[in-house]
């Protein structure tokens, strides 16, 4: 638990203002469901440049493919799954 207290995660200040300004438009038109995808797609790629920088040194080291595709293949299914769900209403 005390890792989690630890860690520094550095995210670019001008991709987290994109993010708001996508954010808010989004959702002035009333569209939750897409505001909550975009926030995913965001933080699956700020996850994927945290890991590689914190636990690789300080230049972006990309992991061997199996890893790479793992990745993203779960955070893709995930978007398409929530994509799908765009149709459905409850």
């Amino acid at each position: 638990m005390d890792y989690l207290h630890s860690t520094q995660m550095t995210i670019p200040v001008f991709e987290v203002v994109v993010l708001l300004a996508i954010s808010t438009v989004v959702l002035l038109f009333g569209r939750t469901k897409l505001a909550l995808l975009i926030n995913y797609l965001f933080t699956l790629r700020w996850g994927y440049f945290s890991f590689t920088k914190t636990m690789f040194g300080s230049e972006i080291y990309f992991p061997d493919s199996t890893f790479l595709l793992c990745y993203f293949t779960f955070g893709f299914l995930v978007a398409l799954l929530a994509g799908i769900g765009f149709f459905y209403t409850s």
